[in-house]
């Protein structure tokens, strides 16, 4: 059968019903299968590029969301899954049933970034960017959540341990098809992994954060919908985030989408639990340990002066950081935040905290730069003699946030502003052929990058390591013994 078997588009319909004609029981150890064998960004090597991480958690989550065991042979083979592929790659949008209106085209963009880019992140950073923060940063304010003993409270282990875990459970899905068998921990050659994380530990957090069955799958995946339009449903939340293994198929536990394993060690895994334990003031506690982690990247910088935030006339404060190059200043806002479900439906929600907060941020930018110029003398070390640009950083990627069609959403600002992720800010501050400022001037000086990710102006550039994220990285359990780092860390 050829890749290309849909020559039209296809309704939701259409490719929910070719879904359903695979028991999930047979059908879901394929999708593992395939998702572990074209693992990270390998998916650009499979029969026509069909294979993407995003369609394979999309057939897992409409096979045990809507099939049954009552239906067709019992039967899969790896066609069947590619016919369900290509249905899925030829999946009609509202773009075109409005077709393709201004505002569609920005829907549609919003749409597709949320679908793709959150499978294409690093999950070094991701992974190690939670010890930098959580166990390596400095709260500024006195923390009633974040006090000893949270990560056992939170996790039933510590916090080394948790991500130890996820690494764990990464390496076995990949390695055996997308499987998890908890019964393998008993096997001598496991002895050496359970004295460095005891057995009880790995089972314990396995089954408590990691695993869902078909039962619960189906109440979460119908309770978190926001649309009952079909032709969102695939951008709806997919359940296997939360929880990306399953009981009931097989032994052991199966991970149908392996993408899915990584980010629950992230900080955005541990933040959704948190907020869900503690309650907001989690949240609030954690975008205080990002901005002082933020300062702690930004020092990283070889060439520049880094500022804390200045309090001036009725202790009012300015934005966070204040970063000064010989030909440059940067001010930089720092914002915990995340695109919400709303925006990866395409729904531009200009009432969202998500907005709401960079909107903000921009506000602060445009206040600390009229501040700088007028001379005030809270500011008055600050150079004038120079460019002055703003950067927002945000916790999670805001991948379309420099996209022209965003404007309306962001203040008008006399200064150049790019948005970008922590991971970009991570690349940025470890720049060698360049300086960040040199980066970030050229980039304003063109009219079409500087309405892109940051990330594309740092693809094909020398960047050395991230001696932050290096010693967090050290701090877990598998690269304290060195015989087993590449085992456990082989796709972190």
């Amino acid at each position: 059968m050829a890749a290309y078997l849909y020559d039209r588009m296809v309704t939701d319909h259409e490719y929910v019903q070719r879904v359903r004609q695979q028991r999930p029981s047979a059908l879901l150890p394929v999708v593992a299968a395939a998702s572990a064998r074209w693992h990270s960004d390998t998916w650009w090597n499979s029969t026509a590029q069909k294979y993407t991480p995003w369609a394979l958690a999309d057939v897992a989550r409409t096979s045990l969301a809507y099939g049954n065991e009552y239906r067709g042979d019992g039967g899969c083979t790896e066609r069947d899954l590619l016919s369900m592929l290509a249905a899925y790659a030829a999946l009609t949008d509202l773009m075109v049933r409005d077709n393709g209106s201004a505002e569609s085209v920005a829907s549609w963009l919003l749409r597709t970034s949320g679908e793709q880019f959150t499978y294409q992140e690093f999950g070094f950073n991701d992974l190690a960017r939670t010890a930098a923060m959580f166990s390596q940063t400095s709260s500024t304010r006195t923390p009633t959540c974040l006090v000893d003993g949270w990560d056992e409270e939170l996790l039933g282990c510590s916090l080394a341990d948790y991500v130890g875990v996820t690494q764990l459970l990464q390496v076995s899905a990949l390695r055996n098809e997308g499987r998890f068998d908890p019964a393998w921990l008993s096997q001598p050659q496991m002895e050496k992994i359970c004295s460095i994380i005891p057995e009880r530990t790995i089972r314990e957090v396995t089954e408590r954060h990691f695993v869902i069955d078909q039962k619960a799958f189906k109440a979460d995946n119908e309770a978190r919908r926001l649309s009952r339009d079909p032709h969102l449903r695939r951008f709806e939340y997919n359940p296997l985030r939360g929880r990306p293994f399953l009981s009931g198929f097989g032994t052991g536990y199966l991970a149908p989408s392996s993408h899915l394993i990584i980010p629950k060690g992230s900080p955005l895994g541990l933040y959704y639990m948190g907020i869900a334990h503690f309650g907001n003031d989690f949240a609030r506690e954690l975008g205080d340990l990002f901005e002082q982690y933020v300062g702690r990247q930004l020092r990283q910088l070889p060439d520049a002066e880094v500022h804390a935030e200045i309090v001036y006339r009725d202790e009012r404060r300015s934005v966070d950081w204040i970063v000064l190059f010989e030909d440059l200043v940067l001010l930089v806002e720092v914002k915990s935040t995340r695109p919400t479900q709303q925006l990866r439906l395409g729904v531009l929600d200009r009432t969202s905290a998500a907005l709401r907060q960079i909107k903000h941020a921009y506000k602060q930018l445009e206040t600390t730069a009229a501040l700088i110029t007028d001379r005030n003398p809270s500011f008055r070390h600050i150079p004038v003699d120079r460019p002055m640009h703003g950067l927002v950083v945000t916790m999670e990627p805001f991948h379309t946030a420099n996209a022209p069609f965003q404007k309306e959403v962001r203040p008008s600002t006399d200064i150049p502003v790019t948005v970008c992720s922590a991971t970009e800010l991570e690349h940025l501050v470890t720049l060698r052929d360049t300086s960040a400022s040199q980066l970030l001037l050229e980039r304003h000086g063109d009219p079409l990058t500087s309405t892109y990710s940051l990330n594309t102006s740092l693809v094909g550039r020398n960047g050395g390591r991230n001696a932050i994220l290096d010693a967090a990285w050290d701090s877990y359990p598998w690269k304290r013994h060195a015989d087993l780092e590449s085992q456990a860390a082989k796709d972190g």
